[in-house]
């Protein structure tokens, strides 16, 4: 029988960095915390790997420094509307590949004297007054509280009866060679030309084996509302286009999970972090969330195992108040804007306002915002908004 405090299940960067910040806070609990992963590192996770600043930032804040061959992005292009912005800020994250990434963080950890189980795969979570228990096809591990932290498709999220999901996505991927008129490589390059998808198409640079190669997909959200869209056939047109073919090519595509800000995300024992709780449904941005989340679950765990309150009913409103809650909140609510009836007037407000395009970017850094931007970016907000009252916003 395996014993521990805290059962965190996935091994991803939530439920690590989770482990990561809860061990900072509480060094004693340094070997009474467990990490299940279902896989065996380097296990591949398929995700275009792009890394905003702020995470990198969040985990040296406790001297982890997660060093693998990387991308360095400086900017962002953006495409609607017949027209292409491209706005810089300096260095503002990184492309990985998650297989690396998720390895290297693991490795850290471990050397930090934080179990981790390979090749683990949970298939329930029980929990009762004297603590949970997590069967798996290892065996049953037993603590006194679970955090699930194993994404989309979370065994803690789905046996312990959490409420369904109110935004899915689905993104499908391949890598391909370079071609004639790809964008700079230090750019991450968004397309929202196709008006029919609820989405973009996207062209990340990626180093695959040490050769630079190109990450191209196609992220959608998904309602009940939205129009139904093939995404194979959007990624298909879009390669096309750029001289590619989809056949060849190896496919990748999975699903995510948004944020819902009214979604409870914790019950007696247990609390959910990471796709688990659920990520930016606007753009699908997970792996900088995925630390935040583990940074505010990690020294939420370690006040509330001091304090022997285990039945976690506040997590859902310290997620709220907190950075990765408030940061949600506005994306959740940007879903309406950015693929709702409003979507030509953001797309000409982004256009005509790279200002804001660059508060976006040093947020994804990790940056302070600049004041002279932060007013140029109201002033164009102000702007933009008369001109919409008035009626003089082009569609």
């Amino acid at each position: 029988m395996s014993t521990a405090d805290v059962i965190i299940v996935g091994g991803g960067p939530a439920g690590l960095s989770t482990a990561l910040f809860l061990v900072d806070k509480a060094p004693r609990l340094r070997e009474r915390i467990l990490v299940l992963e279902k896989d065996r590192y380097p296990r591949d996770k398929v995700c275009a790997g792009a890394v905003g600043g702020r995470a990198d930032l969040l985990l040296a804040q406790v001297g982890v420094c997660v060093e693998v061959p990387s991308t360095p992005i400086n900017g962002v292009a953006f495409r609607a509307m017949g027209r292409t912005t491209i706005v810089r800020e300096g260095s503002v994250g990184r492309v990985v590949r998650r297989s690396e990434f998720d390895h290297a963080l693991a490795r850290v950890a471990a050397a930090r004297g934080i179990r981790i189980v390979e090749g683990c795969r949970a298939s329930g979570v029980a929990v009762t007054d004297s603590g949970v228990r997590v069967d798996s096809d290892l065996g049953s591990f037993f603590g006194q509280a679970v955090v699930g932290a194993d994404g989309v498709s979370s065994v803690v999220r789905r046996t312990l009866h959490f409420a369904p999901f109110r935004y899915r996505a689905e993104a499908l991927e391949v890598d391909t060679d370079p071609v004639a008129g790809d964008l700079p490589r230090d750019l991450l390059a968004f397309d929202l030309s196709n008006r029919s998808l609820p989405g973009y198409y996207w062209d990340f640079p990626t180093l695959l084996g040490g050769k630079s190669m190109w990450c191209r997909g196609v992220y959608l959200l998904k309602r009940d509302r939205f129009r139904r869209v093939e995404i194979q056939e959007v990624l298909e047109a879009e390669l096309n286009a750029r001289g590619l073919r989809l056949s060849g090519h190896h496919k990748k595509r999975f699903a995510e999970r948004g944020f819902d800000p009214g979604a409870t995300l914790s019950k007696p024992r247990a609390l959910l972090v990471g796709e688990s709780a659920g990520i930016d449904p606007v753009t699908g941005e997970g792996i900088a969330q995925a630390v935040q989340y583990g940074r505010a679950a990690g020294w939420y765990l370690a006040r509330k195992l001091a304090e022997n309150d285990l039945a976690f009913a506040d997590w859902s409103s310290e997620v709220n108040r907190s950075i990765i809650g408030r940061d949600l909140l506005v994306r959740s609510l940007g879903v309406k804007l950015f693929y709702g009836p409003p979507r030509s007037g953001v797309e000409h407000f982004l256009h005509q306002t790279p200002e804001f395009v660059r508060l976006g970017l040093q947020h994804f850094g990790g940056k302070r915002w600049s004041r002279a931007v932060l007013a140029r970016a109201a002033w164009g907000a102000m702007g933009h908004t008369i001109s919409w009252l008035a009626g003089r916003t082009p569609s």
